[in-house]
């Protein structure tokens, strides 16, 4: 793995260039199909074998995937069930971990430069998610691996009741607390309450512009996964019309989202998200300059095909953060 380039100023970006996962992924290497069957016997009938005589399943089949999903997350973080309406997205579990994994670097300030600093863990460390979705994924992760408490936020009252249907079921409601956005303007507003304090903000914003664009880049993915052309496709991860696309795209949430981010800077100690296009990094970052946030920066999180990055930053001092890191971690 080549080694971080470090910019001492907190003003400006740290591109990182990143090994296929994260080192505390669970997910590395080939899944185990015996393992997760015994987990989720579903899933066996989709287990077909590759031309190697590998076994895997058909990822471009929705059904598929999602028996996958269910698997990973009854077996490698232990829920009793879990499942989400027909046309939700189903998302990839490893890259959702990855998040999770460099978000904790980061709060922990072993992000670029490997320090002896502890992960954050524990029932203090409070995140918001902003769009949860039904599958809620990222508050499974971020509580199954460093018991944090999240509150989830999303506009879509079905998806947030799909949510806390799999919050009962698994007994997480002492951990995770799901919040209705009333108005689609705001990202902060309205979830956020006044004097309430968060450790991390997370975000994995729609990547379209409309319909027509996430049905095209749907045909794409799953003419690739076949290897051949293809007429009438379903994506293989599914997704409402509010988890794809929004009016102006993805560059148009992340900077609403960035923008707002500054009203909550000191409520709020990092705020994170993902960026799909890298043509919008740029963009993003040249927001974050002219916002004046602090240590910002850029993982690159390359999983096969799928290429992201993850954008980091505070409006908190390195001062200002070992302050928080004193009066809100280290609590006995």
């Amino acid at each position: 793995m080549p080694r971080p380039r470090i910019n001492r100023s907190e003003h400006k970006p740290i591109p990182v260039e990143k090994a296929p996962f994260h080192e505390r992924n669970r997910h590395s290497g080939e899944y185990n199909f015996e393992d997760l069957i015994e987990s989720n016997s579903m899933l066996r009938e989709h287990v077909i074998q590759n031309e190697q005589g590998t076994a895997t399943i058909d990822f471009s089949d929705p059904a598929a995937v999602k028996e996958l999903n269910r698997s990973l997350l009854m077996h490698d973080y232990r829920l009793k069930s879990w499942d989400v309406p027909n046309g939700y997205l189903i998302p990839p579990i490893p890259g959702r971990a990855d998040y999770i994994h460099y978000a904790a670097d980061l709060m922990s300030g072993n992000y670029p430069k490997k320090t002896t600093d502890p992960i954050p863990t524990g029932t203090q460390i409070r995140c918001l998610d902003i769009g949860v979705g039904a599958s809620c994924v990222y508050p499974i992760i971020g509580q199954k691996e460093y018991g944090w408490k999240f509150v989830g936020a999303d506009i879509d009252s079905r998806a947030l009741n799909a949510a806390q249907t799999i919050i009962d079921s698994n007994g997480l409601d002492r951990s995770i607390e799901l919040r209705i956005q009333d108005d689609d303007q705001f990202k902060f507003k309205g979830v956020v309450a006044k004097g309430e304090f968060f450790d991390l903000s997370i975000c994995n914003p729609p990547f379209h512009a409309s319909q027509e664009e996430a049905d095209k880049a749907t045909k794409r993915k799953v003419q690739n996964l076949k290897g051949e052309p293809t007429k009438n496709v379903t994506s293989n991860f599914s997704g409402t019309q509010t988890e794809l696309w929004c009016e102006g795209g993805e560059i148009k949430f992340v900077t609403d989202y960035i923008d707002e981010s500054k009203l909550f800077g000191d409520q709020i100690l990092w705020f994170t998200t993902l960026i799909s296009k890298k043509e919008n990094v740029h963009l993003a970052l040249k927001r974050l300059e002219n916002l004046d946030a602090l240590n910002v920066q850029v993982i690159e999180i390359n999983h096969g095909n799928k290429k992201s990055r993850l954008i980091g930053w505070s409006f908190k001092n390195r001062k200002g953060r070992k302050t928080w890191h004193r009066t809100r971690w280290e609590v006995a």
